[in-house]
């Protein structure tokens, strides 16, 4: 109130209130009223200088907040990064065992599907040749 005191004289006020047919009471009612209303909606130097305090410490604090922000989302960027890096690996693992496998399973399969390699040739056993017995010789 007390920047409000130079701007505004209640004295003065109830002065001229009464010069103009209101009573004292009346005056000072008037006063009252009005010291209360300017005092609760205009603001002094003082909350003025406070006000701007509360600013200055809000951009600081809002400051503070985006550098916070941006770490994280470095922090947020390289662990994605390392996690695309072991999705490759474990990806590009999981394709060369496939393949392995697949190759194996067609193998195995071809040489089930093979009709069976044919016995070694077994000559039947020679028979023995006689020529008929020669005539008696007398």
């Amino acid at each position: 109130m007390s920047g409000l005191v130079a701007a505004f004289d209640p004295h003065k006020f109830v002065k001229q209130m009464v010069a103009t047919g209101f009573t004292e009471e009346q005056a000072e009612m008037q006063v009252n009223l009005l010291t209360d209303i300017l005092g609760y909606q205009l603001s002094t130097k003082a909350d003025v200088a406070k006000m701007d305090t509360h600013v200055l410490e809000i951009q600081r604090d809002i400051k503070a907040l985006d550098a916070r922000i941006e770490a994280t989302k470095a922090d947020l960027q390289r662990d994605i990064e390392a996690a695309k890096s072991d999705t490759i690996k474990w990806t590009s693992g999981m394709f060369a065992a496939q393949t392995a496998l697949i190759i194996g399973a067609m193998f195995t399969v071809m040489k089930l599907n093979q009709p069976p390699a044919p016995l070694p040739y077994v000559a039947p056993p020679a028979q023995e040749l006689r020529l008929p017995a020669p005539p008696p010789t007398r």
